[in-house]
């Protein structure tokens, strides 16, 4: 149970560094005594919150035009409308900007003008998810440290789009069609602070070359993806979540040494094509292998006897961790031997 709940404790840290990061500087408010009368003047499209005077809601307005944005706004919702360009004149005012929420709109790379975007330097969180982008937007300001991008056409990612966006802490690109060839061996460089990096939902074949060394949070589901390069993980040391799900991954694919990685913590292999447990940290604590080809479980390797030497032993005889484990809709035949049902009460969940 204590290691339940400090994997929870886990989770909810890193999740929080990933979101609290920007937070703790949007929730300052401006001193109403800088503001001036036209300050408060309020787009007639939009509504503007008497007891929330930094936010402007302007979405499910059927707007096909973002109107101007006053000087004291920092949180700016326009999500849910028919706009399809960002020109620069409506921010011209708004360089307290913290939050921008354009999803669900008819954006294209050709309707975002160059300079609009990146001329607000107080910028922390932009949502673009649910446009027509075809290629992740570009420039964007330094300050970002929040990219969503999810469900566009994004299959283009230029040279130099991320070089100067070293505050970004989440990339997500999840659904887009992003190809191998979308990615250089320098896509990322810049991306220093980057924790979560989802690409899930694409047509990769090969895992992204490359990554920013501080990922935490590598989510790659829904993919095409094949094999792992041999000492892939060496380049991002920090990576604790790894989703693998709905790929095409097989035991020849993986590298000798498996996910053998002292920082995973959470690791997602369900619906691929293994026929055996690969070689994992003694420091993993959940394992999905759910839905592959593995016929049978090695008690010797699950479980080794505790007269076994260290060098004989796999990752459970250094001292497991492991709460949670998934087997089932694999090919493994019942009855579950005795001593594997044995080791198998250090866990707190089990399903075969």
């Amino acid at each position: 149970m204590a290691t339940t709940v400090c994997f929870i404790i886990w989770v909810l840290l890193i999740t929080d560094m990933v979101w609290t990061r920007s937070v703790r500087q949007v929730q300052v408010v401006n001193e109403p005594d800088v503001w001036t009368v036209d300050d408060f003047d309020c787009p007639r499209e939009c509504f503007c919150p008497p007891s929330f005077p930094t936010a402007l809601y302007c979405e499910n307005r059927g707007l096909k035009e973002i109107p101007p944005i006053p000087s004291r706004i920092w949180y700016l919702y326009l999500e849910n409308n028919l706009i399809e360009t960002i020109p620069e004149k409506p921010f011209e005012n708004a360089t307290q900007l913290r939050w921008i929420n354009l999803n669900k709109n008819k954006i294209t790379n050709y309707g975002i003008e160059k300079g609009a975007l990146s001329q607000l330097k107080k910028l922390l969180f932009l949502f673009l998810e649910d446009n027509e982008l075809e290629e992740v937007p570009s420039p964007l300001p330094r300050s970002l440290e929040q990219l969503q991008l999810a469900r566009n056409k994004v299959s283009r990612i230029p040279q130099g789009t991320f070089s100067n966006l070293e505050n970004l802490t989440l990339l997500d690109l999840q659904h887009n069609k992003l190809l191998d060839n979308a990615f250089q061996r320098d896509t990322f460089k810049g991306l220093k602070n980057l924790m979560q990096l989802n690409m899930a939902k694409n047509a990769l074949k090969n895992m992204p070359p490359r990554l920013p060394a501080n990922t935490m949070q590598l989510f790659l589901d829904n993919n095409s993806i094949e094999g792992i390069p041999e000492n892939y993980f060496n380049v991002i040391p920090k990576v604790a979540f790894l989703r693998l799900n709905h790929n095409k991954l097989s035991d020849a694919g993986l590298p000798s040494n498996g996910f053998d990685v002292s920082s995973i913590l959470d690791l997602q292999l369900s619906h691929n094509q293994l026929t055996k447990i690969p070689r994992i940290s003694a420091h993993l604590q959940h394992l999905h292998l759910d839905h592959n080809k593995i016929k049978s479980v090695n008690v010797s390797v699950m479980c080794p006897t505790a007269s076994a030497q260290p060098e004989e032993q796999d990752f459970f005889s250094y001292g497991p961790r492991l709460s949670y484990l998934r087997l089932d809709g694999n090919e493994i035949k019942p009855p579950i031997p005795m001593d594997l049902m044995t080791c198998f009460r250090l866990l707190q969940a089990v399903i075969i």
